[in-house]
């Protein structure tokens, strides 16, 4: 089992920045990459950022060049360092782990407000 913890989410005026971050514990080998998603107050769910074992990283379209996801440190702690946030980012952001089976952890809230 590999158990997840992210922290770091809050309330942001738009324009600023937030890091939310995702240490990873347990039996975290094998490893094949890390990644956010987010479910909007709508319920709806979306891919933010992912980056595999190799480096490989891949955003969605709407946070390309504002969003920013790193390798998990020897720590094994991830982050996404989420630059110009807009109110349209505020969601329930979970980070995932695939390793031997996709771990999810319990999820942080963004809120980007006025």
């Amino acid at each position: 089992q590999v158990q997840l913890v992210e922290s770091g989410g809050g309330v942001v005026q738009p324009g600023e920045s937030l890091r939310v971050s995702c240490t990873a514990s347990g039996r975290i080998s094998p490893y094949y990459g890390m990644g956010w998603y987010r479910r909007f107050p709508s319920g709806q769910a979306q891919m933010v950022a992912s980056i595999k074992a190799d480096g490989a990283r891949n955003y969605e379209e709407s946070v390309k060049g504002r969003f920013t996801i790193s390798r998990p440190n020897a720590n094994m702690t991830g982050y996404l360092q989420m630059n110009a946030l807009k109110p349209e980012d505020t969601a329930l952001y979970y980070c995932y782990y695939k390793g031997s089976q996709t771990y999810w952890g319990q999820g942080t809230q963004v809120t980007v407000s006025l």
